[in-house]
């Protein structure tokens, strides 16, 4: 499969904001933005991949390998397809 641009808009929050935020700013690099909220932090960014679900599992793979209570709400768009994730489940996924 060929590799798509997917944008993310995800909230992640966490038990400790402080173990995950560089690894949110390693992850995203100079492709997003990243904001800090009272539990952890929303952020926006553009990631190369195969599939949104890909992406979703590897992004909170590595967050929960660095804070175990991490959770993830995650908004993947691509080629006109939204993808809406809670965690690892994927809830919603509509055409624009």
């Amino acid at each position: 499969m060929p590799e798509k641009k997917l944008k993310l808009k995800a909230n992640v929050s966490s038990a400790n904001p402080s173990a995950i935020k560089p690894l949110l700013e390693r992850i995203i690099g100079s492709q997003g933005t990243l904001k800090p909220t009272s539990d952890g932090f929303d952020l926006t960014a553009e990631f190369k991949g195969e599939t949104a679900k890909d992406l979703n599992r590897m992004l909170l793979s590595e967050l929960r390998r660095a804070e175990k209570k991490t959770r993830l709400r995650a908004e993947w768009t691509c080629e006109g397809t939204v993808e809406k994730y809670f965690d690892y489940v994927l809830k919603q996924k509509r055409t624009t």
